[in-house]
């Protein structure tokens, strides 16, 4: 498996907001075409506080699965990934992310596709899924720049709360 790292400035030391973005694309895993998506959504997370990377991998579901998992062990508490949730047979990442999740975040993923919808009424079919997986919010994207737009600001606002009751904190 190709393992493709881009890290930015890192310009966040703190290990509570340690981001990992997953590219999830057979055409930009196997170098046919370049991953815009994903150093897009790092920029994004990197410019609300985040510090991120990004990984490329096959449309697989043991590939994303499994890079999700080590994302997670690995202490990141926000792990987005981008790509392979449309219609098509080879889009697993919903089926690879599913089993990983203890909590369905649904509400999230519904206004990621609303936000969506009001530029590309097609971004309703992304079946892309959020929760929680140990003790980090898990986001699919859809694989476009403009997915990475609309979804990233849904994710940031909602991500510190997350993570802030997942450590234990009241509801406030």
């Amino acid at each position: 498996m190709v393992d493709v790292a881009y890290t930015g400035g890192m310009q966040n030391d703190s290990p509570s907001k340690v981001a990992r973005v997953i590219t999830v694309s057979d055409r930009a895993f196997s170098g046919q075409r370049d991953d815009v998506s994903g150093p897009l959504a790092v920029s994004m997370l990197e410019e609300a506080g985040w510090s991120a990377d990004v990984k490329v991998v096959p449309d697989d579901i043991d590939a994303v699965a499994g890079n999700i998992r080590s994302a997670v062990d690995d202490g990141a508490r926000l792990v987005v990934t981008t790509g392979g949730t449309g219609i098509t047979e080879r889009d697993v990442t919903p089926q690879a992310t599913a089993p990983l999740l203890r909590l369905d975040l649904a509400g999230v993923a519904e206004q990621i596709r609303r936000v969506g919808a009001e530029n590309v009424p097609t971004a309703l079919l992304s079946r892309g899924l959020a929760g929680v997986s140990g003790n980090a919010l898990v986001v699919n994207l859809a694989g476009s720049p403009g997915a990475v737009r609309d979804g990233i600001p849904v994710v940031v606002s909602v991500a510190g709360h997350v993570l802030s009751q997942l450590d234990g904190a009241d509801h406030s």
